[in-house]
């Protein structure tokens, strides 16, 4: 039986879905609550919304119509919103037509994400002095977003009792609250722990202690948790130090870990676990980058390529 509803009353049970059934962030929820807003006040004739497609149509195909052009990805993401809100209400007897399965998504692009080679990564986690304080916790943070992969958000958003030293490894908090358990490398152990005995005792003043989990992992000077921002001056800053080109950022790192995971040899789906990916379609777009990799290789090595 159709219970009728408004727009505005469809939303907000799909909102409250997605935070009780789904645990995504609050980031993400406001992010969908911004693009069905968008949607509203973008797509014409919204007193039929419930009734029929075209209102969502319009509003897709208009997408890619802007002055301001949208980047792709942007435009299949809000046109993805917009369907699976349609496909909440149909499935809940919202509404009584089935408007997601009229839906055509904007086409993906395919954009390989930019990597280093292990010369590079080497020279850019060398970069940073370890000869100071400020060195040492730079190097710990770049080292370790390289043995392990994590989004920069993860890295900073660790407290001193997710990492252990004795173990190995780091528990981590990834999108929508899914909880994984990452290796660390040697190198990474090594630096981490230099880090934690010569520097962040000085900076955190002995505070820790009394602080929730331990405190947070990675600090300023000022014993405070470490932003984002900082974390990206300090992989430029370095990028710069050993006279990088190219555009490197904390999520460079990521990429380069993936990739080199997979050139090595390592299974696709344990790839997707340490890298927190809920769909294995998203880690396959690295096949594709060791794929171009191979092409480049053959074509330097093959003496009649």
């Amino acid at each position: 039986m159709i219970v009728p509803v408004s727009f505005e009353e469809a939303v907000a049970a799909y909102l409250d879905h997605l935070r009780i059934e789904r645990g995504l962030s609050r980031h993400t929820l406001s992010a969908y609550a911004s693009d069905l807003r968008l949607f509203a006040h973008g797509a014409p004739d919204m007193a039929e919304w419930a009734r029929h497609a075209e209102p969502a149509r319009a509003y897709i195909a208009a997408l890619g119509r802007r002055a301001r052009p949208l980047r792709p990805t942007t435009r299949r993401r809000k046109a993805a919103v917009v369907r699976a809100f349609y496909r909440f209400a149909f499935n809940e007897e919202l509404i009584g037509s089935d408007v997601a399965g009229l839906l055509d998504l904007p086409r993906p692009t395919r954009r390989l994400p930019d990597t280093l080679d292990v010369a590079q990564v080497e020279a850019l986690l060398a970069a940073p002095d370890p000869a100071t304080p400020l060195g040492l916790r730079d190097r710990a943070l770049l080292e370790l977003l390289y043995a392990s992969g994590l989004r920069v958000s993860e890295a900073l958003g660790l407290d001193r009792q997710d990492l252990s030293l004795e173990g190995a490894f780091v528990r981590v908090m990834g999108k929508g609250d899914r909880e994984r358990m990452v290796p660390v490398g040697d190198l990474a152990l090594d630096a981490l722990e230099r880090y934690l005995n010569e520097v962040r005792p000085g900076w955190v003043g002995g505070r820790d202690a009394g602080l929730a989990r331990g405190g947070p992992l990675f600090v300023s000077s000022r014993g405070r948790r470490l932003g984002r921002m900082a974390a990206w001056r300090t992989i430029q800053l370095a990028a710069r130090q050993i006279g990088f080109a190219e555009h490197v950022t904390p999520h460079t790192l990521r990429h380069s870990f993936a990739t080199h995971l997979l050139e090595g040899g390592a299974d696709l789906r344990v790839v997707q676990e340490l890298l927190g990916h809920a769909s294995i379609t998203t880690t396959q777009l690295y096949t594709h980058l060791t794929g171009e990799r191979i092409k480049q290789v053959y074509a330097r090595a093959h003496p009649r390529a």
